[in-house]
């Protein structure tokens, strides 16, 4: 992402989030902005880009959420 660099603003988030279970960080290496698979991250690749999702940002977002529901369908 070269919008919202992961070195400069995963460790304020690690920091503010820091114990809270419902938090999840994670860096998706190779992503832009909009979680598309990029080359550069550079604004204008995005018009080059037919992806609107990639596989691993939506499985990595399914796997958080799929983990959510059951660990809410134990506690009931």
């Amino acid at each position: 992402d070269g919008q919202v660099l992961p070195e400069q603003n995963l460790p304020p988030i690690r920091t503010a989030t820091k114990g809270n279970p419902d938090v999840t960080i994670v860096e998706l290496p190779g992503l832009n902005h909009l979680f598309q698979t990029a080359k550069t991250g550079a604004l204008g690749e995005y018009a080059d880009i037919e992806e609107t999702v990639a596989p691993v940002a939506l499985d990595t977002m399914a796997d958080w959420i799929r983990k959510r529901v059951l660990i809410n369908r134990t506690v009931r």
